[in-house]
């Protein structure tokens, strides 16, 4: 199963593993037989959040070139019965565990072959799939291996009856600038963001508004982000991963 070319250029990994813990680490040794470059992503997904992580992988990856595979993991269910995907587009595959993680993804992709993973290898923690499931069958991709898998419809996967946007705010970058669950390209920018009962106004970019100043505007990868012109829009607002918001 897959794209058109038969096998992946690149593994990028997507967790909430974080950069400086031992889990990153250990998932490059679980692929380093896998033949192709291994990158990170984003080690530092919204934690146990699924949901939020989904818009953002989604953004994420909708400008980026095809022929990767994306190994993904917020998975506060491993060791449950939730199901561990393989999926493939026309550009890509991806695999993680079915818990509403891919379901933006597969919104755009209705000719997605979508498939639970019945490979296992001995020796499988019942904490760590990541380095233990996922990153093998990972590997056995890049291989050209085959992976034992049965076909699902995506239908009745997790997550499949969410909305296109999420109206809260699901990342906060090292700037604290708040990135949003919601397309930008749905929003006029005669609209404010109302958070925190703080109405925020539409400006193009940082350097059009006063030091300090709060302002929405559409992200580099297509969201409606809140920020402040060298000032922390987190701070200002009291704002946390989780906080909704209201388009006014």
């Amino acid at each position: 199963m897959g794209p058109a070319r038969q096998k992946p250029e690149l593994i990028a990994l997507f967790t909430d593993f974080g950069s400086d813990g031992i889990y990153t680490g250990q998932m490059h040794i679980a692929l380093a037989g896998a033949g192709v470059p291994v990158i990170d992503l984003l080690s530092n997904a919204p934690a146990f959040n699924p949901r939020a992580s989904a818009h953002l992988l989604s953004a994420l990856i909708a400008s980026q070139k095809p022929g990767i595979l994306y190994l993904c993991v917020v998975d506060p269910g491993v060791g449950s019965d939730r199901l561990p995907l393989l999926i493939a587009t026309g550009r890509n595959w991806f695999v993680g565990p079915d818990n509403g993680l891919f379901s933006q993804i597969l919104k755009g992709n209705t000719d997605a072959q979508v498939r639970s993973i019945e490979w296992r290898r001995q020796g499988i923690s019942n904490s760590f799939h990541g380095r233990d499931l996922f990153a093998p069958v990972a590997e056995r991709v890049c291989q050209g291996l085959a992976v034992a898998s049965k076909p699902l419809d995506a239908a009745d996967l997790v997550g499949s009856d969410w909305p296109s946007d999420l109206a809260e705010i699901i990342y906060i970058d090292s700037f604290g600038n708040l990135m949003t669950g919601i397309r930008a390209g749905d929003v006029a920018q005669d609209r404010t963001i109302k958070i925190h009962n703080v109405n925020v106004p539409y400006a193009r970019t940082f350097s059009l508004v006063e030091e300090d100043q709060l302002f929405w505007y559409e992200n580099s990868i297509g969201l409606v982000e809140i920020a402040a012109n060298k000032c922390s829009a987190a701070t200002m607002l009291d704002a946390l991963i989780g906080t909704p918001l209201v388009i006014g």
